[in-house]
């Protein structure tokens, strides 16, 4: 039905537009008898045999949706009626942001990619934390959080400390974000001198409270191995609990059905879907060997099939995550993922 009906009618609108009206209908299902129970019927898929325990938290199944889609924490619980094992909100700003200029997300579907640089759009880490109040979580969550564009790279940790103690309370667990390529100067977060800072003051800061929330770090699959060796071993001596592997790229290799004046004109922004895949199972793959396993990994970066999930997690990864898969094959996906790794078991 996804695919033949609703994409086509959704890919005739620019990608925002698009976006804000799924989350709109996912809303609209709260209101209508029996509407979140047959979204639960066509899309979730009850699946003990893959129920696993990560970072001290037992997760229904392995597939969660990937940062962006719920960018302000508002739709967390719509979405876990897809069949999502857990949902990561945000990125989540101390301050409401309007990100870049418009337009600023670009479709490929020939190669099932999407190009954007939204820039970290968001309406403040406030908005979440009252929504997760009024609404609570049915579903585990994960807090991306990230720094203001405003804010000077060297006041960055600030930002996430304020971010992170606001959602303590109410999310399961967070991702750092130091690796989005569309916020100018994020990604030199990366570098040790800034991402212990930032680390170490969280790490600091989770012992005053009574409840353990495990903290990941997200990594781009831009890094160099020397960079990539850096910050495996700075996490292995940290005690952070996991790695996010990884974010989009600002490679365009795989674009392979637009011209390069087309690419060009499109212009800066990070590249999701298919054409990301293989870079990232590398990632996944040498983050994996290079921690001996001791490292925990969230898989995620061009999985639109359920063999791309299953190799993600035979790579090394804990879970995986998707989100242009989502946009392109719909949410039967997940169930197909689940359906597949169920197999895989018996």
């Amino acid at each position: 039905m996804y695919k033949h009906f609703l994409k086509p009618i959704l890919f005739r609108f620019n990608p925002e537009t698009a976006h804000n009206m799924i989350m709109s209908s996912l809303t609209l299902l709260r209101h209508i008898p029996f509407g979140r129970a047959i979204l639960r019927s066509t899309c979730s898929k009850e699946t003990p045999s893959l129920e696993k325990e990560v970072f001290g938290i037992t997760f229904p199944n392995p597939v969660g949706l990937a940062g962006g889609l719920d960018k302000n924490g508002e739709h967390y619980n719509d979405l876990a009626n897809c069949g999502f094992g857990f949902v990561e909100i945000g990125s989540l700003t101390p301050k409401p942001q309007d990100g870049n200029p418009k337009p600023r997300c670009f479709r490929i579907p020939q190669d099932r990619a999407i190009i954007n640089r939204f820039g970290i759009n968001n309406k403040g880490v406030k908005n979440a934390v009252e929504h997760l109040k009024k609404d609570r979580p049915n579903v585990i969550v994960a807090a991306n959080i990230s720094k203001n564009t405003t804010s000077i790279n060297e006041d960055a940790a600030k930002d996430y400390e304020t971010s992170f103690a606001l959602l303590y309370d109410f999310v399961d667990m967070f991702v750092v974000n130091v690796s989005c390529p569309n916020v100018v100067g994020l990604t030199a977060l990366q570098d040790i001198s800034f991402l212990s800072d930032i680390v170490d003051r969280l790490l600091d800061l989770r012992r005053y409270y009574d409840t353990y929330r495990p903290i990941l770090l997200k990594v781009s699959p831009d890094l160099s191995t020397e960079q990539l060796d850096d910050i495996i071993d700075y996490c292995l001596r940290s005690g952070i609990d996991g790695l996010v592997a990884g974010n989009t790229t600002r490679s365009r290799d795989g674009i392979t059905s637009i011209s390069k004046e087309k690419i060009e004109e499109i212009g800066n922004g990070g590249l999701s879907g298919a054409p990301l895949h293989k870079k990232n199972l590398e990632l996944v793959r040498y983050v994996h060997a290079k921690s001996e396993g001791k490292l925990p990994i969230i898989g995620v970066g061009g999985i639109m099939t359920p063999q791309q999930a299953k190799d993600m997690l035979d790579a090394g990864a804990s879970l995986v995550e998707i989100y242009s898969g989502f946009i392109y094959e719909g949410p039967g996906l997940i169930k197909k993922i689940l359906k597949y790794l169920e197999q895989g078991i018996k």
